[in-house]
């Protein structure tokens, strides 16, 4: 089964990545990430990997070790607070979006592409779609007792967010020149994806690590283990974005456009 999957991610990267010789890769160290930057290595590609974050943050630190291991070129852009203040005006004026989540990823790509453009690079993917795909949120471990229907149905609703959220990020990224590919979220692989058994994916409501044929299917790859068997932390979180976010807005889960405007536009 885990030859399968090697297939299926080989060739619908391979697919996306047309007749292009070098991207980028949004790079975090975790597995998804990981395993993107080494099926784009495997086919022969130069892969650069960007990492964003606050000094010290989580995703620094364990990036670089990552991308060591892996013997691929590095880029890293660290954020200060004075920047963020501006950027997050930005983004949040330039998508029509109340979502934190959303405003929190369409910043983090923001400095992705930027950093992307800065080197050179014209076209950035990203391993979106694997947590709806593989089961690794936490929320599809809660929903395991109420069955497969429960978390086809879930699994479903993640993913229109996930498109939507894909649609805000090209705005941000197509304004600074750079192209974004989600291979994991075309609809061939969505087909198959979905068709794997949900016990491949979650073993039970106790299951806090997940995605098990897919950290197996990275580790048949070459992917460290360390990497292959992180526990998931989504990227506003482990570059600090979601931290700093919430110093600014005192911790709501969304955006008030009325209470926040002024105080935003004066950042």
């Amino acid at each position: 089964m885990y030859s399968d999957l090697r297939e299926a991610l080989f060739t619908v990267v391979e697919e996306s990545l047309s007749n292009e010789s070098s991207l980028a890769v949004a790079f975090s160290g975790g597995v998804d990430s990981a395993l993107l930057a080494k099926v784009c290595k495997d086919l022969g590609r130069k892969v650069i990997l960007l990492t964003i974050g606050f000094p010290e943050s989580p995703d620094i630190k364990f990036s670089k070790i990552i991308a060591s291991k892996l013997g691929l070129s590095h880029k890293i852009h660290e954020l200060n607070e004075e920047h963020f203040k501006k950027d997050l005006n930005y983004i949040y004026r330039k998508i029509n979006c109340e979502s934190v989540s959303h405003i929190e990823n369409c910043l983090a790509f923001f400095y992705v592409a930027n950093l992307a453009s800065r080197n050179g690079l014209r076209l950035l993917f990203t391993a979106n779609g694997c947590d709806e795909l593989f089961c690794g949120y936490n929320k599809y471990r809660l929903t395991y007792e109420q069955g497969r229907t429960s978390i086809i149905e879930l699994m479903d609703q993640k993913l229109s967010n996930e498109f939507e959220l894909m649609q805000e990020m090209q705005v941000i990224t197509t304004e600074i020149g750079v192209k974004l590919k989600q291979p994991f979220l075309s609809q061939k692989f969505i087909s198959y994806a979905k068709d794997i058994p949900i016990d491949q994916k979650v073993r039970g409501s106790n299951d806090f690590i997940r995605k098990h044929i897919l950290r197996e299917t990275a580790l048949l790859i070459g992917v460290p283990k360390d990497s292959a068997m992180k526990p998931k932390k989504a990227i506003q979180y482990g570059s600090l974005i979601h931290k700093k976010f919430n110093t600014l807005t005192g911790g709501k889960n969304y955006i008030d456009f009325e209470k926040y405007d002024d105080r935003l536009s004066g950042l």
